[in-house]
């Protein structure tokens, strides 16, 4: 029986030949990736109460963006404990507010096909975009990842995601994982390995693949995964990092799959998420169009380079509706930089929109742009668990950037394609 890529990176990393769904195997960890809300301040503490260090600093890399910028005393002594313990572990690869960990860590060069890599965050899958077995752990697992290099992992099945067809206008793969999450459920991964194929993944770029794995994690999968390929390579190297030998982790015509969902993305509408779960998603057409108080672009999942232009397409020559508000959060610096180059920001900006500093931002629930009671959100990010991005009465609706941007020249959920038809 053929190895699945999930399959083929496990056992390199098991330092086996093959490994088999359902085996428990301790794996050499290739990077460990941890930011300032779950990293040092956590580890700290137990580390010196151990008295050890981190096992290859060179492997770390550390990036503070979700207290990023402080807002008060107590996100600031959070910055600064990241920063000191980065100094005392001579953590070279940490990135003090240059944007989103999911975006800065392939951003840097640090993740390339074949890598076993583990993350301090639930949304860590975002790796498997790059050919990377890439899942998120707690604070414990973490630390005695970064003592001793190594973690253990059951071994996945792979449920199998085939996507074929091209997209309608104002259709992007927000709304392909949010009509996943919808179908499937968020326990539709199974806590298991999920493989993005089809002629339709092939033909996204980048930004659009790392969307898809990073909402692995929404699907209730360990890890989502598209195997490398030409466009997978060229970013790598566009990165500063080698590729490798891609091609020997591509899987096996004859891999064994747990099963298998098809869907067809010539027949994919907008989709929208009505609170309190990514499963609540439905087609545009079937959702209430509810009146929106802040409109949000921003997360690892929807203020990428490619998000912001789809939102600089829609409000080119419109303004955000009177008394409404529309918040952009890039997802790095450099993002924001290359943005600001080729003219998406003033658009942003001329349209009305505030621009808040590359990170987390309010997706989360820190910092500047949350919510106060009762307001309800449109936002391109990947949750909208009651709660989260502010007060416990406030709503979170999700939707991709196009639909975001659209809905803000309304001031209501509205349709895209009727901004993009005109």
């Amino acid at each position: 029986m053929g190895q699945t890529i999930a399959e083929k990176i496990i056992a390199k990393a098991a330092g086996r030949e093959t490994v088999a769904p359902g085996e428990i195997v301790t794996c050499a960890v290739d990077l460990a990736m941890i930011h300032d809300s779950g990293g040092p301040r956590r580890v700290k503490p137990a580390m010196e109460k151990l008295g050890v260090g981190v096992w290859d600093a060179s492997k770390i890399v550390l990036i503070s963006d979700h207290f990023a910028p402080c807002t008060d005393a107590e996100s600031a002594s959070i910055l600064k404990l990241t920063r000191e313990w980065a100094a005392e572990q001579n953590i070279l690869n940490f990135y003090d507010q240059q944007g989103i960990c999911h975006v800065v860590t392939p951003e840097r060069g640090h993740l390339r096909p074949g890598m076993f890599a583990v993350g301090g965050d639930s949304h860590s899958p975002t790796g498997g975009a790059f050919g990377s077995y890439m899942f998120g752990i707690g604070a414990t697992d973490m630390l005695g990842v970064l003592v001793t290099g190594e973690t253990w992992i059951k071994v996945p099945h792979t449920i199998r995601i085939d996507w074929s067809g091209k997209f309608g206008v104002g259709v992007a793969a927000k709304d392909m994982a949010l009509k996943m999450c919808a179908t499937l459920g968020m326990d539709g991964g199974g806590y298991q390995s999920i493989l993005y194929t089809g002629d339709t993944i092939e033909n996204l770029e980048m930004m659009e693949r790392m969307t898809l794995c990073n909402m692995a994690a929404e699907l209730g999968a360990q890890a989502g995964l598209i195997e490398p390929d030409e466009t997978t390579a060229a970013y790598v190297k566009a990165a500063g990092a080698d590729p490798g030998d891609w091609q020997s982790f591509l899987s096996d015509p004859d891999a064994s799959y747990q099963t298998t969902h098809k869907f067809d993305a010539a027949q994919l509408e907008p989709q929208v998420a009505v609170p309190h779960s990514p499963a609540n998603a439905a087609d545009i057409g079937d959702v209430e169009k509810a009146e929106i108080d802040q409109f949000y672009i921003g997360a690892c999942t929807g203020a990428k380079l490619n998000d912001l232009k789809m939102a600089a397409s829609i409000l080119k020559g419109n303004k955000v509706a009177p008394g409404k508000r529309l918040t952009i959060a890039p997802a790095s610096s450099r993002i924001l930089i290359e943005a600001t180059k080729q003219g998406v920001i003033e658009i942003l900006l001329d349209a009305g929109a505030g621009l808040l500093p590359p990170g987390c931002g309010a997706c989360a629930g820190y910092g500047v742009g949350v919510l106060a009671e009762d307001e309800i959100c449109l936002a391109s990010t990947a949750r909208n668990f009651q709660g989260r991005m502010g007060a416990s009465s406030s709503k979170v609706y999700l939707a991709s950037p196009y639909t975001v941007a659209a809905s803000a020249i309304t001031g209501r959920i509205s349709d895209p394609r009727e901004v993009l038809a005109k």
